[in-house]
Parts: C-alpha cells; structure tokens; sequence
C-alpha cells in the first residue's frame, strides 16, 4: 500500500490504485474460499504477550520443509515427504490452507511478536477419522522449552470456543511423545483411550470440554 503524500500525482493516478488494491484483496479472498493459498504474510488469528498466531501461505515453505524434516517430526508425526519449497508449497494449500478454506480454521504458523520469522505451527486440526477436532503443535528444535508452545496452544483453544463455538477439543500424540502429553495435561486435557489412526500406530488420545 502507498502511503504518504502523493506529490500532485493526479487524483485518477490515485484512484487507479486504490482500485488496484480492492481487486488484489478480491482476488485473495476468492483465493482463499477456493483454498488456494496465498502468499505474502498470512492473517493474523490471535495474539499473545509473546507470540503472533497466523495462517500460513506458500511463502511459508522454507520454514515448512525445515519444520517436517525435523528428526523430532519425523519420529512423532510422521515422514510426509516434503523436501523441496515446491513440495512445501504443495504441503500448505493441500492442508492448512485447504482446511481453513473450509472449516475456518486449521493449522496456522506461529511467529514471535517482535520477529515475523515462523518459529513453529499450532492449531485445530478436522480429521475425518475423529470425531472431534483435535489440536497440534510443533516447533522447531532453538524454540522449544521456553513455553512458546503451550502459549500458542492456549490461545488456539481460546480461538476454538470463543470463535467456533466448539464444545470439546481432543489431542493425539504417541505415547513415547512425553513432552506433548505434559502439554496436553496442562491444556486440561486427560487422557481417555488409545486407539490407531492408522494401522500398527497406536496413539493416545486426550480430550476436554470446553
């Protein structure tokens, strides 16, 4: 966006580009009902004393290929096989940006209030295989044991009642994962069964009304 004074630029200089701009917005929003992401830096959805919570865009990718080629990823999530920006880029429209297209909400980077660089992901997760939504969370390794996920966490649970309207909220996490029990724990969650989303995988299953 210009700002400042326009130096006697004529007036349809200035129309032109404000016009520019509401159609830029148009086509983002189009883009983003059809859930294509987008790019530049994505909109905010909450914010914290420390941490800004926002949705992701294919700008993003860098920070996505870093984040699931983490040993610690691999080894709790699972290997979703993205190496490359291109495949990152794939990885966001196909997911977050999908599934905020259509629920609202979905997985949204998180970044600190005083640097836009993305230092993890967290949020509200529709599985079809669950019948609840579930919260995630991941950050990458200079970022962890400083709180910075259990902020985000909260704040993405505040989102989910005040803003969806949802009355209970679930977490998954293999039972080796000690480090995202105690943080589901601290959400308020308890544990409540342990089931297989896929074959051979058995993960926990923690859950809350909100």
């Amino acid at each position: 966006m210009i700002t400042g004074d326009f130096h006697g630029q004529p007036r349809q200089a200035a129309q032109g580009t404000e016009e520019a701009e509401a159609a830029e917005e148009a086509d983002a929003g189009r883009d983003r009902a059809l859930g294509v992401a987008a790019r530049g830096r994505g909109r905010e959805v909450a914010r914290t004393a420390r941490l800004v919570v926002r949705e992701l865009t294919t700008d993003d990718a860098a920070f996505i290929v870093a984040l699931l080629n983490d040993p610690d990823w691999i080894r709790n999530i699972g290997d979703r096989k993205v190496r490359t920006d291109d495949d990152a880029r794939a990885y966001i429209a196909a997911g977050p940006a999908a599934m905020v297209a259509q629920h609202g909400f979905g997985l949204w980077g998180v970044a600190r209030t005083d640097d836009p660089e993305l230092i993890g992901m967290c949020g509200l997760i529709r599985r079809a295989n669950l019948d609840d939504v579930d919260i995630g969370f991941a950050f990458l390794p200079a970022f962890r044991g400083q709180g910075y996920a259990a902020e985000a966490a909260a704040a993405s649970v505040e989102v989910a009642r005040a803003r969806f309207g949802l009355r209970r909220l679930v977490g998954i996490v293999s039972p080796s994962n000690v480090a995202s029990i105690r943080l589901l724990e601290e959400l308020g969650m308890t544990y409540e069964r342990t089931l297989e989303l896929t074959p051979g995988d058995p993960v926990r299953l923690f859950g809350m009304a909100l």
